[in-house]
């Protein structure tokens, strides 16, 4: 392969775990909740996805384990904000910092820091080749010749697309974010559906921070998102939450974290803090960008981050 194709195949490698986590948020945000703690619950998914695979050298416990974590972290918000009716910029941030919090004590206190992720585990995610696909030029290198958890991305993505767009229970998921009343009114159970589906997101995020720590490096390290779950955050919008658009961005972003070490003849005409800065200042120009041409079509959903009362219906 050249180096733009290993590039390429690279940048798919780096925007998994914003992929995952772009998912999540996203079908969050469909039902109506913003859910500001991606990172919280991207951290919790990679403290304890990583623990369990230490401990038990299982790939499919930790992943699991993984995405329960963000579960967990998601069902706290929920809790909060559909039951309690809390404010959920303010619940979404407390969970955030929750989160990071939450890593950091178990990660010191369980003796994780330097930890490498157990040979069987790592085996288990190692590249394997899709037959016929792989052989596509260019494309088959750079999308078809990675590991297991990259495809799992492809599929969730595929997967959440049709739901959301193509099935009823989809129809019934945008009626709550856009317009809770009216939903209520059709007899749709708006909690049961926020409750379901932001669980759903916080796992998807879960299994984003359990990519990072038992694949993507493979070892534990404080603050191992490195800010990923705010780009996430920002990804929902570039992609107009579209799960399908999220695919893109999220590599196109990847692409953009990995620029320094895949060029390294790049840093000696350019400053690495420059460089470091890019997926950041690509992330606020598209939010300018986005916020510049609103129209119905890249248009949030309409309940976005109002508490549903049903007694004010």
């Amino acid at each position: 392969m050249n180096s733009i194709t290993i590039f390429l195949a690279a940048a798919v490698v780096a925007g998994t775990p914003l992929l995952f986590a772009t998912l999540g948020e996203i079908l969050t945000e469909k039902v109506g909740n913003l859910n500001l703690g991606v990172e919280g619950m991207m951290l919790m998914g990679a403290v304890v996805g990583f623990t369990v695979g230490l401990k038990t050298a299982s790939p499919f416990l930790a992943i699991v384990s993984a995405a329960i974590a963000g579960s967990f972290g998601a069902l706290i918000y929920a809790f909060l904000t559909i039951t309690l009716r809390a404010n959920q910029v303010v619940s979404g941030l407390t969970l955030s910092i929750f989160g990071t919090g939450f890593s950091s004590l178990l990660g010191k206190g369980l003796g994780l820091i330097g930890q490498r992720t157990p040979e069987a585990v790592k085996e288990f995610f190692q590249v394997y080749p899709i037959p016929v696909l792989n052989k596509i030029p260019v494309l088959g290198k750079i999308f078809f010749t990675q590991d297991p958890f990259i495809y799992l991305g492809y599929i969730l993505a595929v997967i959440l697309g049709i739901y959301i767009y193509n099935t009823n229970k989809g129809l019934n998921l945008r009626a709550v974010g856009e317009n809770p009343a009216c939903a209520d009114a059709a007899s749709i159970n708006v909690s049961l559906y926020k409750y379901i589906n932001v669980l759903i997101g916080g796992a998807l995020c879960g299994l984003g921070g359990g990519y990072l720590s038992l694949v993507y490096i493979p070892a534990w390290q404080e603050n191992v998102t490195a800010g990923r779950g705010w780009i996430a955050v920002a990804l929902v919008i570039f992609a107009t939450w579209n799960p399908y658009k999220a695919i893109f961005g999220s590599y196109l972003f990847g692409g953009l974290g990995i620029v320094a070490f895949r060029f390294e003849a790049l840093t000696a005409h350019v400053s690495q803090y420059l460089i470091d800065m890019l997926p950041y200042l690509v992330t606020i120009t598209v939010l300018v960008m986005v916020s510049m041409k609103k129209n119905r079509k890249n248009a949030s959903p309409g309940g976005l981050g109002n508490p549903y009362f049903r007694e004010e219906r």
